[in-house]
């Protein structure tokens, strides 16, 4: 996994994210708070929670995509709300694959393209406090 994000994802690999468990159904992803992942304000980079919440979303999507047929996958919008300040290891979890699966589903059986928001949220490891959480639009369609 660590050479796939390198080469397919170097920011994902410069941060350090890692991919804690995925099914078919729960995606975990997690980001430590160290230099490369800070802000100036001594809590982890907006921008790389916001790649650890998308990867445990893109994670189900590309596993509900695997032997499907071509569809391709693209994000198309994310909403994120910052509740507390992260500073330690920060796990984003996505429940939400059954509904990933059904979208893909649907793009394979009408050959409509299909958009779902699904959501993903950062607990902090050392104290269970959520710090963010993030809505993921994906947008599938048949190639």
């Amino acid at each position: 996994m660590w050479l796939y994000l390198w080469f397919k994802l170097p920011s994902a690999g410069f941060w350090g994210l890692r991919v804690r468990s995925c099914t078919t159904t729960k995606g975990e992803v997690s980001i430590p708070y160290n230099w490369f992942t800070q802000n100036p304000f001594r809590s982890t980079y907006f921008a790389a929670q916001c790649g650890a919440a998308e990867m445990s979303t893109g994670l189900l999507a590309m596993a509900a995509i695997r032997g499907s047929g071509p569809v391709s996958m693209l994000v198309t919008q994310v909403e994120a709300v910052f509740t507390k300040k992260a500073t330690g290891l920060v796990v984003f979890t996505c429940e939400e694959g059954q509904q990933i699966i059904n979208a893909v589903e649907r793009v394979v059986n009408s050959g409509e393209a299909q958009t779902i928001t699904v959501s993903s949220v950062g607990v902090q490891q050392n104290n269970g406090q959520e710090v963010a959480r993030m809505r993921i639009t994906w947008s599938f369609k048949g190639k």
